[in-house]
Order: C-alpha cells, then sequence, then structure tokens
C-alpha cells in the first residue's frame, strides 16, 4: 500500500453512539481501517461519548 494511503484519516466519522445521525459499529470499522492498513481512525460521534473508552482500549 501506498505511505500516503497508511498516513490518511478519515475527521469525520460517527458510529453506532452517534446520536440520531450514527450507524457504523465501533468493532467492525476499527477491523476495516486496520484491514486497509490505516494508522489512524478519528471518532467524531455527536452528543455524546459512550464510544471514547470502547475506542480507545
Amino acid at each position: 500500500m501506498f505511505r500516503s494511503a497508511r498516513l490518511f484519516t478519515h475527521l469525520h466519522v460517527h458510529t453506532e453512539f452517534s446520536l440520531l445521525d450514527g450507524l457504523s459499529r465501533l468493532e467492525p470499522l476499527v477491523a476495516h481501517a486496520k484491514d486497509l492498513g490505516m494508522n489512524s481512525l478519528a471518532i467524531t460521534d455527536h452528543g455524546a461519548m459512550y464510544g471514547a473508552i470502547d475506542f480507545y482500549r
């Protein structure tokens, strides 16, 4: 994979914990990012930080 692709980080990602507009489940989302060779992922849920602890682990 190209180095630039590994360094790319999506900065607008909502998970199932984002109130009213989240859909992605946290574990599959992180697994998919790893499969793509991504080194980082930003979680930008709205209205709550319920997923922050699981994401940190």
